[in-house]
């Protein structure tokens, strides 16, 4: 599959980096499993390492099977999204991090 990942966090006090926050993406996305795990433990790694208030991540995927078997849809897309703490309780933050990713 190929995977773009968004996410964030709103921190109390440590913050990840970048490359910490790609590194994280990619260890659980060359597991073979599921889309939807894949969501939640990025988000749930996120909350180990720096206990955010909240943490927010959409996973776009394309996946090869099905661009090359069955239907063969080239350019089909699927989402996944976790939201915790603040981004599931405040809908204000949880739609302008929505928002952000639907623009970028």
């Amino acid at each position: 599959a190929v995977v773009s990942t968004q996410s964030t966090g709103i921190p109390t006090g440590q913050v990840l980096g970048l490359s910490k926050l790609a590194r994280i993406a990619e260890m659980f996305t060359r597991r073979l499993q599921n889309q939807e795990r894949i969501t939640k433990q990025i988000a749930n790694a996120m909350i180990d390492a720096i206990k955010p208030s909240g943490v927010g991540v959409v996973v776009e995927a394309t996946h090869m099977c099905m661009c090359m078997r069955g239907v063969q849809k080239s350019g089909a897309v699927t989402m996944t999204s976790t939201m915790m703490g603040t981004f599931l309780d405040d809908p204000r933050t949880r739609n302008e991090f929505l928002q952000f990713c639907r623009n970028r």
